[in-house]
């Protein structure tokens, strides 16, 4: 037994080697306070469509474990702020825990993380005193079932915890947190974890009283004479986002310490704000959302650590509607709850999207009338002529399984093959054309860069602006309405 249990963690330890020289990730923060939240089997269908690979989960639901079961889709789960205090003062509950929330999933559901509460210092204090005795505890739970290798301790942390970020070779933690911030950092040196970092430029920049020009919490491009350069080290910082990571690495090197990496919890930008929030819209948020995309893919770190990849979870998957305070706090989501995207995102690390930005397709509005995208469905497959082949049961464009998907791939099949000859993107007002390639997995839509095949051209027919039946279909369609987002992201270890 005890052979069997070395072999097992050193294979752990091989894949942990190995999974961390394949390059940098993106990965995405599930929350749960939200109405009408999908399912968990069509939450992890909707992951598993856009390739996601890493996913962060606020809690340890069983439900949610259970439906990444065999996903293949990397798991970071949650001790909540409320359990902290439990675990923190009973190394028992501490083993409980484990054995209930992690060794029971695993193998099959392939976690790799806990997040020990979210930004405990700043949001409960109180319990701040015990932060570190449950970080060693669940650790050493871990190593009682060999688990040590494959499942990383840490806990994360907002950029209150370091009052002047700015120059970041300067910058250090509050000194009040102090004796708390050094234990968690000879822990996470001590169990080869990582140090785990919330970095919001929206907060930054809308609480910086101007100091700072909106482009650079966006990533954009700035004027030679308005360049951010650190007065010491003359690093120049391209985003406020690099600023705060090296910012941290200093405060983590004035603490004495090396060789520890940041991976950033959190990071996003709301899409929607009340009038005293005027930063809070679609544009920002679409703009950052692709340009951190890009920035994490290109495989480098912040200026004083260049060769460490900073892996990031975007913040995050749906809006949670029913979280408190402002407007904005319930606006960050990249998805609606029926799966349409609330704007287009980059897949490519380019400033391409979705490697196809000369090109035009045709997709299901986010809003349109189900009833109305059955009968533009059913035309389009009837008398349409489009290919619904794909869209068949056990086809590759057949997950999700949803009206809006469905007729999202044969409005625009229709659309490919007859825009030439007078074909539009109609359908009664329930589609639109995007240059933003919709395709996603194996799955490529008609007209696709990477699509094998384009389709020839079929007898002529014009889509009416009222679609009408015509075409039985075969289509098992759930209640739930997901609209493949024309680009969520591909979410790949490279």
């Amino acid at each position: 037994m005890m052979h069997k249990k070395w072999i097992g963690g050193v294979l752990l330890l091989l894949f942990g080697m190995f999974t961390s020289v394949l390059g940098a990730f993106i990965g995405i923060n599930i929350g749960t306070d939200v109405t009408d939240l999908p399912s968990e089997t069509d939450t992890v269908a909707l992951l598993k469509a856009h390739q996601i690979s890493h996913v962060r989960l606020y809690n340890a639901d069983t439900h949610m474990l259970k439906a990444l079961s065999n996903s293949g889709i990397e798991v970071m789960v949650g001790v909540t702020n409320e359990e902290v205090l439990g675990i923190g003062q009973s190394p028992s509950t501490a083993a409980a825990w484990i054995n209930k929330n992690v060794a029971a999933y695993l193998p099959s559901t392939n976690i790799t993380a806990i997040a020990v509460g979210s930004e405990v210092l700043t949001s409960i204090p109180h319990a701040a005193p015990v932060l570190v005795s449950a970080m060693n505890s669940l650790h050493k739970a871990l190593v009682a079932s060999n688990l040590n290798y494959q499942v990383k301790v840490s806990t994360p942390q907002s950029m209150d915890v370091i009052p002047k970020p700015f120059p970041p070779s300067t910058a250090g933690f509050n000194l009040s947190w102090g004796p708390t911030i050094y234990q968690i950092l000879q822990f996470i040196k001590n169990t080869n974890s990582y140090y785990m970092l919330n970095a919001y430029p929206y907060y930054g920049y809308t609480e910086g009283n101007g100091i700072f020009p909106l482009d650079y919490a966006l990533f954009r491009p700035l004027p030679s004479v308005k360049q951010i350069v650190d007065p010491n080290t003359l690093f120049h910082y391209t985003s406020m986002f690099d600023a705060m990571v090296d910012a941290t690495y200093y405060s983590i090197e004035a603490f004495n310490f090396s060789g520890i990496s940041i991976v950033v919890t959190e990071s996003g930008w709301p899409w929607f704000g009340g009038s005293n929030e005027p930063d809070a819209n679609t544009g920002n948020a679409q703009t950052y959302t692709n340009n951190l995309i890009r920035r994490v893919l290109n495989d480098s770190g912040p200026p004083s650590q260049p060769k460490l990849p900073i892996n990031t979870y975007i913040y995050e998957l749906f809006n949670e509607d029913k979280r408190p305070g402002p407007v904005s706090e319930k606006n960050w989501g990249v998805l609606f709850t029926n799966g349409s995207s609330v704007y287009p995102l980059s897949l490519s690390t380019t400033n391409q999207i979705t490697g196809n930005s000369s090109g035009v397709f045709c997709v299901a509005k986010a809003d349109a009338d189900p009833d109305k995208l059955q009968d533009g469905l059913n035309w389009a497959c009837g008398q349409g002529h489009a290919n619904c082949t794909p869209i068949q049961q056990g086809q590759r464009c057949y997950l999700p399984n949803t009206i809006a998907n469905h007729a999202s791939y044969a409005f625009n099949d229709y659309y490919q093959k007859m825009q030439s000859v007078g074909g539009t993107c109609d359908f009664d007002d329930t589609a639109m054309t995007t240059t933003v390639d919709p395709s996603y997995g194996s799955c490529k839509f008609t007209g696709s860069s990477n699509s094998s095949t384009i389709g020839g051209l079929t007898p002529a027919a014009i889509a009416p602006s009222s679609a009408v039946g015509g075409w039985s279909s075969n289509l098992q369609v759930s209640n739930l309405q997901y609209l493949i987002p024309a680009a969520f992201l591909v979410l790949l270890l490279l």
